[in-house]
C-alpha cells in the first residue's frame, strides 16, 4: 500500500525536469527529477525531509507553513518512485545524486533523516547522498559519525550572506548557527571524513562585492570548502524577465571566487519558470496549504514552532 494517497507529476517544458507533487489527508511533500542529458548518463533527484518548514527563509516558497516532519519511509518513497519513473535500472545510471534540499530542514528532522540515509544507501550504494541545511543549532556529531560511515554523503550549508546581519533577515529562525559557527562545523566534518563541505550563497545585487569574497574567505578556507552559487534567489513565480540579469551577476560573482582560489559550481535549475524548479519555489506546496488551512501552522521563523520528529 502506498505511503501516499497521491502522487502527481508534473512535466516541465524543459525536458529535462518533472516536478513530482505527494500527497496525503496530513501532509504533502515535493520533489524533483533532473536528468543530464539523459538519465543514464546523470541523475538528480532534490527531496523533502519535512512537509512544509519551520525555518521561514524569506526566499522560499515553503517558508510560511509548518505541517510536520516526514517519516523516514515517507522521505525514501520520493526517489524510490523518482527512481522508477526513468524506466531504469538505478545501477545503470553514470552519476546519480540524492539532495535532501527540496523542502524542509534536514537537521531539524535527524531522527527521520538518519535512517532514511541508511536506507538509501543499501539501496543505492553508489548514489551521492547530499544534505543541505540552513544550520540550526542541533547536536552535529550523529551526523559526522554517519558521514564516516557512510562515504557518499556531502554535507552543504546555506550561508545565502556573507554577513550575520544580512542572513539574520533572510534566515529569521533564531535557533540557527552564526557564520562562526557553521564554518566550525564544516571543519569538524572535514576532519572526520576527509571530504569538502560547500557553503552555498545567493548572489543579488546587495552582496556581490570584492568585499563579500573577502568576508567568505576569512570564514571559509578555500582549500577546505567548495561553493555553490544559486541563480534563483527568491519564491516568485514570474522569474523569467529577472533571470538573465541574475545569471550574469552570479556568473561574475564567480569570478571574483575563483581568483581567491575556490571550487565553484553555479546552481541554475531548470523547470523554474513552469513548474517551480528551483529549491524555495514550492508553488504547489502553498497551494495545499491554502487548502488546507486546519493541516499546517505559521512559520514563525524564530524556533517557537514545536517540531515533531517521527520515532
Amino acid at each position: 500500500m502506498s505511503l501516499w494517497t497521491s502522487i502527481n507529476r508534473l512535466d516541465s517544458t524543459d525536458t529535462n525536469v518533472s516536478k513530482f507533487v505527494f500527497s496525503k489527508d496530513d501532509a504533502v511533500a515535493e520533489s524533483v527529477l533532473y536528468r543530464y542529458p539523459t538519465y543514464k548518463d546523470r541523475t538528480v533527484i532534490c527531496c523533502s525531509t519535512q512537509s512544509g518548514c519551520p525555518v521561514g527563509c524569506r526566499f522560499c516558497g515553503s517558508g510560511d507553513y509548518f505541517v510536520r516532519s516526514l517519516s523516514a519511509d515517507e522521505i525514501v518513497s520520493q526517489p524510490v518512485h523518482l527512481l522508477e519513473e526513468t524506466g531504469i535500472d538505478p545501477a545503470d545510471i553514470n552519476k546519480l545524486q540524492i539532495m535532501f534540499m527540496s523542502m524542509g530542514e534536514p537537521f531539524l528532522n535527524m531522527g527521520s533523516m538518519i535512517p532514511a540515509i541508511r536506507m538509501l544507501y543499501q539501496r543505492y550504494p553508489k548514489a551521492a547522498l547530499l544534505v543541505s541545511t540552513s544550520a540550526p543549532d542541533v547536536d552535529y556529531k550523529k551526523f559526522r559519525d554517519l558521514s564516516k560511515d557512510i562515504p557518499t554523503i556531502g554535507l552543504q550549508f546555506s550561508v545565502h550572506e556573507s554577513t550575520d546581519e544580512a542572513r539574520d533577515k533572510l534566515i529569521p529562525f533564531e535557533r540557527k548557527l552564526t557564520l562562526d559557527e557553521i564554518a566550525i562545523e564544516g571543519l569538524l566534518w572535514h576532519a572526520a571524513t576527509g571530504r569538502n563541505p560547500f557553503f552555498n550563497y545567493c548572489v543579488h545585487e546587495g552582496n556581490n562585492t570584492y568585499a563579500d569574497v573577502e568576508r567568505l574567505r576569512n570564514l571559509f578556507n578555500p582549500e577546505v570548502w567548495n561553493a555553490t552559487l544559486s541563480v534563483i534567489c527568491e519564491r516568485d513565480e514570474h522569474v523569467s524577465a529577472a533571470n538573465i540579469r541574475q545569471r550574469q551577476l552570479t556568473s561574475d560573482f564567480m569570478t571574483k571566487m575563483l581568483t581567491e582560489g575556490y571550487n565553484v559550481r553555479m546552481f541554475d535549475p531548470a523547470g523554474q519558470d513552469d513548474v517551480g524548479g528551483g529549491c524555495g519555489q514550492l508553488w504547489f506546496v502553498q497551494d495545499w496549504m491554502k487548502q488546507h488551512p486546519d493541516k499546517s501552522r505559521p512559520s514563525v521563523g524564530n524556533g517557537l514552532v514545536k517540531i515533531h520528529t517521527p520515532s
